[in-house]
């Protein structure tokens, strides 16, 4: 396979990546045939896997646009995966000029592609780190230099605590972050689970069975798990819901029955 030049020498391009899956189901280019056939492979028991990755990507603009609204001008999305169009800069900037954001991932791919995209760009920028090592994170000089953290700032876990388990204590990192933050700040929030797909739980098993086999095991939370989530936080209404009912901008009926799978939701520290 040949290796095109934006992919970093370090990465192993024959192993699937989440960062690389969830481009493609978004109709990205930066993803090789070892991503695309994973995710076919999944869509054979969830076709409508793009549209749940449509409908998360369009609840973290709107939740973007609504902390813009609130006064928040200072963003950190960890597990950001490789920007498309519509990212949080694009989003937050076009809404509050000046507004400063800081990605975080750890796939290569991701950091690297970011770096490209935000060549220029003085208010953003990316680190390389891991959501379960929250230190790191809060101690890079990146961070340091873009985010005052004795200011709100919104936290973007989007799509990124589904991939970790509880073995490796997902809660102890969003808390420790929590901690982090200043009065008035944000959580927001997206996450997969059994409830609300409109195939059964055994069928949609088969596609949690394939990123089990690429190593990047996809954990299905229910409604009350992932509430947990937002201990320290109070729920911004109308509080933990399917993706598509979270401050609509159109009539929910309309959506594909497969945007509902999962939540999303948004938090304010007080």
């Amino acid at each position: 396979m040949e290796r095109p030049a934006w992919a970093p020498r370090s990465i192993d391009i024959s192993v699937p990546s989440v960062s690389r899956i969830y481009d493609y189901y978004l109709g990205g280019s930066h993803n090789f045939e070892v991503d695309r056939e994973a995710a076919r492979k999944a869509m054979e028991f969830m076709p409508g896997l793009p549209k749940i990755m449509q409908a998360n990507r369009a609840f973290m603009r709107r939740a973007v646009r609504f902390a813009a609204g609130e006064g928040i001008t200072q963003f950190l999305d960890i597990g950001s995966g490789i920007p498309t169009f519509g990212n949080v800069h694009e989003v937050a900037q076009a809404s509050v000029p000046g507004a400063r954001v800081v990605y975080v991932d750890n796939d290569p791919v991701a950091v690297a592609h970011s770096q490209a995209v935000l060549a220029g760009n003085e208010d953003a920028d990316v680190i390389a780190a891991d959501l379960c090592k929250p230190q790191e994170i809060l101690a890079s000089d990146c961070l340091e230099r873009l985010i005052d953290l004795n200011r709100p700032v919104a936290l973007l876990l989007v799509a990124i605590l589904h991939f970790v388990e509880d073995a490796n204590d997902p809660s102890s990192a969003v808390a420790e972050l929590r901690e982090a933050l200043a009065p008035g700040s944000l959580l927001i929030l997206t996450h997969a689970s059994y409830e609300g797909i409109p195939v059964t739980a055994e069928r949609a098993e088969g596609a949690v069975d394939v990123y089990k086999d690429i190593r990047n095991p996809l954990i299905m939370r229910s409604r009350e798990e992932i509430a947990r989530f937002f201990e320290g936080y109070d729920m911004v209404e109308p509080g933990l819901v399917p993706m598509p009912c979270w401050r609509p901008e159109s009539e929910p009926e309309d959506e594909d029955p497969y945007a509902f799978s999962g939540f999303a939701g948004v938090g304010r520290t007080a």
